[in-house]
């Protein structure tokens, strides 16, 4: 996917949270990759990891970006409009991790600002790139009529993330998810748990695809447990994916015996797919310095991200009006 044989792609990464130390981590591997700086607001953290990683820091931008050719924006979601702005005058390759930002009306500037300022926006809808969600989409495009497609996201609130609900943080995934599995949505149902803090911490919604497709999506920052998982009923076959395990396993109902004097029995058959074993984060940002290089892979921009907020905002929206408050 990378040529190796041209200069590096000068980058810079902005926000060193949970999410920006994994992108450090990956960015200081790439031969096809010179980190030229990493910045944070939280100045010792900062530091350490530009010593660690043997790359610069340093808090003002503007005398930074005109060093790189790209930057990578994982800091927290309020500020990425801001963020995305600023390196917009000094360069055209941007990844921004999800979501976009935190209202639809943002994203429709920034939507503005990327047709005129010709930037490439990738959006870091990660599960896109697992190569779990790789291999079921290749089973669903040669299976029978997919009827409906679970999605179950849950996990106990990380206090890394604290500006945006569990639709915005983890929902979201699985939102872009069912887009690109049953396509279009026609119409959405909604209901969930508002916590005391006021934002939503347990959601659940059925899509009503134009395909004729269903697709019910929960993601939870309540429950003990933490699950990534995807069911998938077709008319010939039931898929379970683990996303989490990278496991995949298809259940056929193959042959239907009867006898004249006894019960009928039914033969099934269970296959399990071999999933590939490869990072996610490393193939979104190989494909994001590839487009980088001047080569075109395709990944999800502003346009996904806008369609995903969209529909977010109509969950949030259904939920709040109709939903009570944990106590």
């Amino acid at each position: 996917m990378l040529n190796q044989s041209m200069p590096p792609i000068r980058i810079g990464l902005l926000g060193l949270g949970k999410m920006g130390q994994n992108h450090l981590r990956i960015l200081a591997m790439l031969r096809a990759v010179d980190l030229i700086f990493v910045f944070d607001t939280h100045q010792q953290r900062m530091e350490t990891l530009a010593h660690q990683y043997q790359t610069r820091c340093g808090t003002d931008l503007h005398a930074l970006l005109p060093l790189v050719d790209a930057v990578v924006i994982a800091t927290p979601t309020s500020t990425h409009a801001y963020y995305i702005e600023l390196c917009s005058q000094y360069v055209n390759q941007l990844f921004v991790e999800k979501p976009l930002t935190d209202s639809i009306k943002s994203i429709q500037s920034i939507a503005y600002l990327a047709k005129k300022n010709q930037l490439t926006i990738q959006v870091g809808f990660i599960e896109r790139f697992s190569p779990a969600i790789v291999e079921l989409n290749n089973i669903l495009q040669n299976s029978g009529q997919v009827i409906n497609i679970d999605f179950f996201r849950t996990n106990k609130l990380s206090s890394r993330i604290s500006d945006v609900d569990v639709i915005s943080d983890l929902m979201v995934h699985d939102i872009d998810l069912a887009l690109l599995l049953n396509g279009p949505v026609a119409e959405i149902r909604a209901n969930g748990l508002i916590e005391p803090c006021g934002k939503v911490g347990f959601a659940s919604a059925t899509f009503i695809h134009k395909n004729g497709a269903f697709s019910r999506v929960l993601a939870s920052r309540l429950t003990e447990k933490k699950n990534r998982l995807i069911q998938a009923t077709c008319i010939d076959r039931f898929i379970d994916c683990d996303l989490l395990r990278k496991e995949i396993v298809i259940n056929r109902q193959s042959q239907v015996f009867q006898n004249e004097h006894q019960p009928y029995t039914i033969s099934a058959t269970v296959e399990s797919v071999a999933v590939p074993p490869q990072e996610a984060l490393l193939k979104e940002l190989k494909t994001f310095i590839a487009n980088c290089q001047g080569s075109y892979v395709p990944f999800p921009g502003v346009e996904q991200a806008l369609t995903a907020a969209i529909i977010c905002e109509q969950i949030h929206s259904t939920i709040i009006s109709t939903t009570i408050t944990k106590s």
